[in-house]
């Protein structure tokens, strides 16, 4: 708001979009900056709608991260977001989709891409085949019973790591 507060006064180009992570496994932007852009005509252009695999089942023990994710490689902000309980949930997750007949990354990104507000997902396949798999879903729909299912297990707003990205007494620690 601030950016755009300060693009007006001084007549400077306006900011377009906003560009935030967001999965299923962090649903923060939910609370403030979803009805924000919404309110200032702000595109949500979101990345990470795998949440870096979790939702696909890629991490199965918080103690053996596969060597090649970004967790292992990368650390930091990476690391943080690997927990517990984020794998259990990307384990339900992954039952879900079964139960619905979708890949869980098709629903990963499904559920991304129809939740309101979302002007679209980044969506970063490595191959051909990844992204043909990934092409069915912009003639899909998310279901309402697929909503509410996803909303059971991770509640609106809320992510399933604790995060210093917060910052202070505002970091949530679930």
């Amino acid at each position: 708001m601030e950016g755009l507060m300060i693009s007006e006064l001084k007549g400077y180009a306006r900011f377009a979009s906003e560009q935030p992570p967001y999965n299923l496994l962090d649903r923060r932007i939910e609370n403030e900056l979803i009805p924000m852009c919404q309110a200032q005509g702000l595109g949500l252009i979101t990345w990470s709608p795998l949440a870096m695999g979790m939702l696909t089942g890629r991490y199965l023990n918080i103690n053996q991260l596969p060597d090649d994710s970004r967790a292992m490689l990368r650390g930091g902000i990476y690391a943080e977001r690997v927990t517990s309980k984020a794998i259990k949930v990307g384990q339900q997750f992954v039952l879900l989709a079964e139960r619905l007949g979708l890949s869980p990354a098709q629903m990963a990104l499904l559920w991304v891409k129809d939740q309101p507000g979302i002007t679209a997902p980044i969506i970063g396949p490595r191959t051909i085949q990844q992204l043909e798999h990934f092409l069915p879903v912009l003639e899909m729909t998310a279901s309402a019973d697929l909503r509410k299912a996803c909303d059971e297990l991770v509640p609106p707003g809320t992510p399933t790591h604790s995060s210093n990205l917060s910052g202070g007494p505002f970091a949530l620690n679930l």
